[in-house]
């Protein structure tokens, strides 16, 4: 009977049983928790995270590793397995699940096509399928490795960790220079192949079509700051009232990596447009977040409910732009600006996280857009191709003496004459 549910799971035949789940913690060292069918605390879980964040992880990566948690413990109570028992079985139950399964999330976009190899041709960016990314199974791979690591240094768990390693990565990443960009080396087994997209951006006409798309001027103000300081979506949230600088034209954003406080520039259209805002719907108080929802009793605006704002114009539009979508076109921007150096383009968007700064991490930003290459292609096939001319020292009519022809030949093939 089990071995009817792994080959059922593993080939997309059966779901996963929807218990459990992922519930707010009530104390700061531990912000979310995993709780079981009867809703009670799974406690290795706990003890994990509550490691993590005292090692000064952000709750929202808390949130993210519990969700992957929550997975793997489903799985295992399918299987009838105990955590501390768990083998490399199970663990490819899981990615064969995953590979086959339905992603929920996917049903919060309406855009999610029932097929990956679409493309959005507006916009150029392949759809979403209905599955699982290959980032989100080796994420959750990682989280599990992570899980059955810690526990081991305390004798607890299997004997040998259940998710196998890659010796080949290990050995190209102990000593190497840390200026240098990362080696590559073999994918660990059942770690997917993932894609290295390049980041889309909106070109200038899409992007001031988007603008125009928005509802009123609040949208208008949070699209042109998106656009002009390239923050991120969690960081752009949570400005506050006294965290406005109209003087210095910035503003001031916790950053998601260091989560300091940091200054970000922004430009004279986008206050503007933010100060319209403040005169339609006054203006926050000094604690008081500044983007807040328009009906009923004004609440803080979500992350959720931001991406909404942005669902809504790509359905009136037909594209399919997310907001970290705004923060590429920032980037690439900036870095076709002559005059702002790499260094300044790091500085200012804080890219990459702390720790892995390398000017080549921009390297995708410094790419042409796909667009502007077929642009430049149509000339190309366009232009009339150039007549051939003898090398000087040459006379044509001794070469048409010789080939019956004349050395022109035909300017729309580039052939010679004869």
């Amino acid at each position: 009977m089990v071995n009817e549910i792994r080959r059922a799971l593993m080939d997309g035949g059966e779901q996963l049983p929807r218990t459990g789940a992922v519930r707010a913690g009530v104390t700061v060292s531990l912000p979310f928790v995993v709780v079981d069918e009867r809703g009670e605390e799974v406690e290795p879980f706990s003890v994990f995270l509550r490691d993590l964040m005292l090692t000064d992880m952000s709750p929202l990566t808390a949130r993210s590793y519990a969700q992957d948690l929550l997975r793997w413990w489903r799985l295992l109570h399918a299987l009838e397995v105990d955590w501390d028992r768990a083998s490399r079985a199970e663990v490819e139950v899981l990615v064969g699940w995953m590979r086959t399964a339905e992603n929920p999330q996917r049903h919060r976009n309406p855009s999610t096509s029932t097929s990956a190899t679409s493309v959005n041709h507006r916009t150029g960016k392949h759809a979403l399928g209905p599955g699982y990314a290959p980032a989100t199974i080796n994420h959750t791979l990682s989280v599990l490795s992570s899980f059955y690591a810690f526990h081991a240094q305390f004798g607890r768990g299997p004997v040998a960790n259940p998710v196998p390693a890659s010796s080949t990565r290990r050995a190209r990443l102990a000593h190497r220079n840390p200026l240098e960009p990362r080696p590559q080396h073999r994918r660990a087994p059942l770690r997917q192949k993932s894609a290295q997209l390049v980041p889309r951006s909106l070109p200038d006409e899409l992007a001031a079509e988007l603008l125009a798309a928005m509802r009123n001027t609040r949208d208008r103000a949070l699209l042109a700051l998106f656009l002009s300081t390239g923050a991120r979506a969690s960081e752009l949230l949570g400005v506050t009232g006294d965290r406005m600088d109209w003087t210095r034209q910035q503003l001031w954003v916790i950053s998601k990596g260091t989560r300091a406080l940091q200054p970000v520039p922004t430009s004279p259209e986008a206050l503007r447009l933010l100060a319209v805002y403040f005169d339609e719907r006054g203006t926050p108080a000094g604690e008081e977040l500044i983007w807040r929802t328009l009906r009923g009793q004004p609440r803080p605006l979500s992350y959720f409910a931001a991406r909404r704002v942005l669902q809504r114009a790509n359905d009136l539009l037909g594209t399919d732009w997310t907001l970290h979508d705004l923060r590429h076109t920032t980037i690439e921007r900036m870095t076709a600006d002559s005059n702002l150096t790499l260094a300044d383009v790091m500085t200012v968007t804080r890219h990459p996280a702390p720790g892995t700064r390398h000017v080549t991490s921009l390297d995708p930003y410094m790419r042409p857009r796909v667009e502007e290459v077929f642009d430049r292609l149509q000339q190309h096939y366009t232009a009339p191709r150039p007549a051939t001319r003898p090398t000087p020292g040459y006379d044509d009519a001794d070469f048409k003496t010789v080939f019956g022809g004349g050395f022109g030949g035909d300017s729309s093939t580039g052939e010679v004459d004869g």
